[in-house]
C-alpha cells in the first residue's frame, strides 16, 4: 500500500529539516497479593484471552485488529474517542480545531512524558506523522493521510496538520485511527519499522498502559500508567495479561473453568451459544461494524491484467459470477448462528449512506443466489466453465469458523459446476504479507471500522492507491472518494457515498456478504465489558475491573 489520492493528492511527507521475560501460566490467573480464587484477577489483576494475533507494535507497520488494540493501551493520541461514543475529543491534546480550511491545530497539553521519561512535544508529533508516510509499510495505515500535506510546529506545544483539500469532514476522526498513534522520536526508527522488543526495552509509551513483559502472540503484560493524561482516564485495574491461544476451543475451556477473565476475538458462533447457557460466565454483546469480504486481485484473478489471458470483461465477468452465487442467508445462519448477518453492499447497515445495490444488481434480486443470472453472464462474456479460481482465507485472525465459512462459500461457488475453486489457508502473519505481493488471486478479510463513519469503508479500499492493493482503479470513484470527504453539507454527501457504493457494485474491487457485532464473555463479576466493546470499536482494557 502507498499513500492513498491522485489528481495531486498524492500523501507527500512533509520536509522536516531485552530479553523477553516470560510468565508462568500461573501469572495468569489470580495470585497471592489480591487475586481471586480461580479467575484471572482480583482487584488488581484481570487476564484476558485472544485467539488474535499481533503483526508488529510499530504503528507504521499493521492495519490489524491484533496489532491495533495492543497499540490502544499503550500509545497516546492527540484525539480519541470517550468510552461509550463515536465521537473525537482531544486525548492528550488540550484543544484541537480548524484554525483555517486547510490547517487542523493542535495544542497539546502540558508537562507530557513517555514513561521512559523522554519528554512528548510537538516534535514526537510531526516525527510519528511524518514516518508513517515515509515508511509507507504495505500492510500500514498510511493510505489515511491521503489529505495530508504536511506538519509544522511553530512551537513545543503546537502542531499544525497542512490539508491539500479544505474543509475536511474525516481528518479529525483519521487522527484517532491507526494512523495516530503518537510514538517516541528518540526510540523509533524515521525511515523503518522499529523491533517490538526495541519497544518494549525502551518503555516508549504514554498510553493507559505500559507493557512490563512481551512475548509475542503468547504473552503480554501490562501496568497502568500513572502519568497517562488522556480523555480515557485511570484505569480500573493495575495490571492486564494478555494470554494469546492458538486454538479457540481451549479459549473457551479457560473462560469456562475461570481461568482468564475475559474472552475476546474470537469464540465460534457455536462456543457463543453454548456459553450463554452456562454457569459462571456472561455474554456481552456490543455494536455491529464488523464485515466480512472477498477481495479480488486485478492482476492474477482469472483474466486478469497480468495473466496470459487476461481480458478485463471476463475478469468482470467472473467477479460477477460470483456475487450471482453467493447466499448470505446460508452463511450467516450456517455457520454463524445468526450473530453475522448478510450485507449487501459496502457500507454495513446502520450508518448513514448504507445501500443495498449487490441486491439489487446480483443473485435473485432479494438477496438469494441465482446460478442461471452467473451462467448467463459468464456465457455473455466468452468464459468457459468451470472457471479455476484460486481462493485463500486466514484460519487464525478472523476467528475459528473462517474454515467452515470459505468450505462453504466453496461449495456455494461449485455447486453449479461454473466454478472450480482451489481453497487454502495461510496463517495470519504469512497471510498480511502475501496478500500484498500479488499472491493470492481472490482472497478472505474482514474488517473493523477506524471511526463510526462510513468513509472507513471507503477511503481504505477504493481509492486509486489503497490499503488493499489489488491493483483496483476507478477516477470516477477515487474522485467521488475524495469530494464526499471535503463535502460539509450531510444530504450532498450521503448522496456522494450513495453513488460511490453503486459504482463499486458494478466493479466488484469487493465483494462484501456478511455484517457482525462484537461478543466477549467475561467470567461473572467481571464489570466495565460493555463499555469496552463500546461503538469506537476500540476494545480499552482499562474499562475492565473486578465486581
Amino acid at each position: 500500500m502507498t499513500p492513498a489520492g491522485t489528481s495531486g493528492r498524492r500523501v507527500r511527507a512533509a520536509t522536516a529539516g531485552i530479553a523477553v521475560t516470560a510468565l508462568a501460566l500461573s501469572a495468569c490467573g489470580g495470585g497471592d497479593d489480591g487475586g481471586s480464587g480461580g479467575g484471572g484477577g482480583g482487584g488488581d489483576t484481570l487476564t484476558i484471552g485472544t485467539t488474535d494475533r499481533i503483526v508488529t507494535l510499530d504503528p507504521a507497520g499493521s492495519y490489524d485488529n491484533g496489532s491495533f488494540t495492543v497499540m490502544n493501551q499503550v500509545y497516546p493520541f492527540l484525539l480519541n474517542t470517550p468510552l461509550g461514543s463515536p465521537d473525537v475529543e482531544p486525548d492528550i491534546a488540550e484543544s484541537a480545531e480548524f484554525t483555517s480550511p486547510t490547517e487542523y491545530t493542535v495544542t497539546l497539553k502540558p508537562g507530557l512524558t513517555f514513561a521512559n521519561g523522554h519528554e512528548l512535544t510537538s516534535s514526537d508529533v510531526k516525527f510519528s506523522f511524518d514516518r508513517m508516510v515515509v515508511i509507507n509499510d504495505p500492510n500500514g495505515p498510511a493510505s489515511l493521510l491521503y489529505n495530508l500535506a504536511g506538519v509544522d510546529t511553530p512551537d513545543d506545544s503546537t502542531v499544525v496538520f497542512r490539508l491539500t483539500k479544505p474543509d475536511d469532514q474525516i481528518f479529525p476522526k483519521i487522527l484517532s485511527s491507526n494512523v495516530g498513534p503518537i510514538v517516541d522520536e528518540e526510540v523509533f526508527d524515521p525511515a523503518a519499522l522499529t523491533p517490538d522488543q526495541d519497544i518494549v526495552d525502551a518503555n516508549a509509551f504514554a498510553g493507559p498502559y505500559t507493557i512490563t513483559n512481551y512475548d509475542q502472540n503468547n504473552l503480554v503484560s501490562y501496568e497502568a500508567n500513572p502519568d497517562y493524561q488522556g480523555v480515557l482516564g485511570a484505569p480500573k485495574t493495575a495490571a492486564i495479561n494478555a494470554k494469546y491461544y492458538a486454538d479457540a476451543s481451549n479459549l473457551k475451556l479457560d473462560i469456562q473453568e475461570g481461568n482468564i477473565d475475559v474472552a475476546f476475538r474470537s469464540l465460534t458462533a457455536t462456543d457463543i451459544d453454548d456459553l450463554r447457557g452456562s454457569d459462571g460466565v456472561e455474554v456481552v454483546d456490543g455494536p455491529g461494524g464488523e464485515i466480512r469480504y472477498i477481495v479480488f486481485n486485478f492482476n492474477t484473478q482469472p483474466f486478469g491484467a497480468t495473466t496470459p489471458e487476461a481480458d478485463p470483461a471476463k475478469a468482470l465477468a467472473v467477479r460477477q459470477a460470483v456475487a450471482h452465487l453467493l447466499d448470505r442467508e446460508e452463511l450467516a445462519d450456517q455457520v454463524y448462528k445468526g450473530t453475522y448477518t448478510p450485507l449487501y453492499s459496502f457500507v454495513p447497515e446502520g450508518l448513514t449512506g448504507a445501500i443495498t445495490p449487490l441486491r439489487d444488481l446480483y443473485g435473485d434480486g432479494q438477496g438469494g443466489p441465482d446460478a442461471d443470472k452467473a451462467a448467463q453472464t459468464l456465457q455473455a462474456a466468452g468464459v468457459q466453465t468451470p472457471v479455476q479460481l484460486s481462493l485463500q482465507y486466514n484460519p487464525d485472525h478472523y476467528g475459528p469458523s473462517s474454515g467452515d465459512e470459505y468450505a462453504l462459500i466453496k461449495d456455494q461457488l461449485e455447486a453449479t459446476g461454473l466454478f472450480q475453486v482451489d481453497l487454502q489457508s495461510t496463517e495470519w502473519v504469512q497471510y498480511s504479507e502475501d496478500r500484498t505481493a500479488d499472491v493470492y488471486p481472490a482472497y478472505q478479510l474482514g474488517w473493523f471500522p477506524d471511526y463510526s463513519d462510513a468513509d472507513t469503508y471507503l477511503t481504505p479500499f477504493f481509492l486509486t492507491e489503497n490499503f488493499l492493493a489489488n491493483h483496483y482503479t476507478n477516477q470516477q470513484v477515487n474522485d467521488l472518494i475524495l469530494q464526499q470527504a471535503t463535502t460539509a453539507d450531510p444530504a450532498a454527501r450521503e448522496a456522494l457515498i450513495e453513488q460511490i457504493q453503486q459504482l463499486e457494485a458494478q466493479d466488484l474491487s469487493t465483494v462484501p456478504y456478511l455484517q457482525g457485532a462484537q461478543v466477549a464473555v467475561v467470567r461473572t463479576g467481571v464489570e466495565g465489558a460493555s463499555d469496552t466493546l463500546d461503538p469506537s470499536f476500540k476494545f480499552r482494557y482499562g474499562a475492565l475491573s473486578q465486581g
